[in-house]
């Protein structure tokens, strides 16, 4: 790929590792950052925990915005686009080989609300996950397509039964089991009924778009609800399973759109849309539920 014109700013895509979603933000004003290199000690954000070394290609790096020290991971490739993605991890930025840094801290300048917001919002959910969590034993519930079941545990069943009618999860094991054992048989269900269900509304919806979905999977992804690769093998996150129905659906035609359209462009949004309109209060709900704040199994 040639170098743009110098006059060109490169253009900047923002991520919010939801199914990736792009965001827009205005640009703002912001005093000149001070560049350079940064050694991992000490950061101002939350580095990656010492025990996952930075992958090969990856570089930290530090920026000075309004008086405060942003520390970001980088890293080059061959999009055309400069990517902001935000995680449990921090900032990330993605860029082009020919875009300078003095154009990445540019685009960092302009999109340092968005970031900062980003970065509090994480905060907040890391905070979240403080709260008490499912304390596994007779009893206990759990969500499961966006409603409230309760396990049962009967010592005397032969197999797992699900009654729909009451909310019951039956396990046949004894009432003093160990909490992970009981963790462990209502995940195994939840994924036996997510690789149900998912391939049945992926059936559904590649016909109202008039696509094939050759292969799908589930995932146990942190921070993204779909995938499709540039092959056309889908991947779907199996916590999907504790939302209703209709997000499920939103999230199933959002990547089956990908196989007309492997962006996020209005045309790839108009493909989401013909299928399944009412994406707009789906997308939301999503982004207000990232994985990482279900139920811990």
């Amino acid at each position: 790929m040639q170098k743009p014109p110098s006059r060109q700013r490169p253009a900047v895509a923002l991520d919010t590792l939801q199914l990736d979603l792009p965001f827009e933000h205005a640009p703002s004003a912001a005093p000149a950052p001070l560049r350079g290199e940064v050694p991992p000690a000490a950061p101002a954000t939350p580095p990656p925990p010492a025990s996952a070394p930075l992958p090969d290609g990856v570089r930290l790096r530090r920026i000075v915005l309004e008086a405060r020290a942003l520390d970001y991971r980088f890293k080059r490739s061959a999009r055309r686009t400069i990517g902001f993605c935000i995680d449990a991890t921090g900032l990330t930025i993605t860029a082009p080989r020919w875009v300078t840094i003095a154009d990445i801290e540019s685009a960092i300048i302009d999109k340092q609300n968005w970031i900062l917001r980003k970065l509090a919002e994480w905060q907040t959910r890391v905070e979240q996950r403080a709260l008490p969590r499912i304390e596994w034993r007779d009893g206990a519930q759990f969500p499961f397509l966006g409603k409230t079941i309760r396990v049962s545990l009967n010592a005397s069943a032969t197999a797992l039964s699900f009654d729909a009618e009451s909310g019951v999860l039956a396990l046949p094991q004894p009432a003093l089991a160990d909490a992970q054992q009981i963790s462990d048989c209502v995940q195994g269900w939840l994924k036996s009924e997510a690789k149900r269900i998912f391939g049945e509304r992926l059936a559904v919806y590649a016909q109202k778009l008039g696509v094939e979905c050759r292969a799908y999977a589930l995932s146990s992804a942190a921070t993204r609800w779909g995938s499709c690769s540039s092959d056309g093998k889908i991947r779907l996150n199996w916590r999907l399973i504790h939302f209703p129905l209709p997000i499920i659906d939103y999230v199933v035609a959002h990547e089956l759109a990908h196989l007309r359209e492997m962006n996020h462009s209005p045309r790839f949004w108009q493909t989401v849309e013909s299928i399944f309109p009412e994406f707009r209060e789906a997308r939301h709900t999503l982004k207000h539920h990232p994985p990482d704040l279900l139920p811990a199994m």
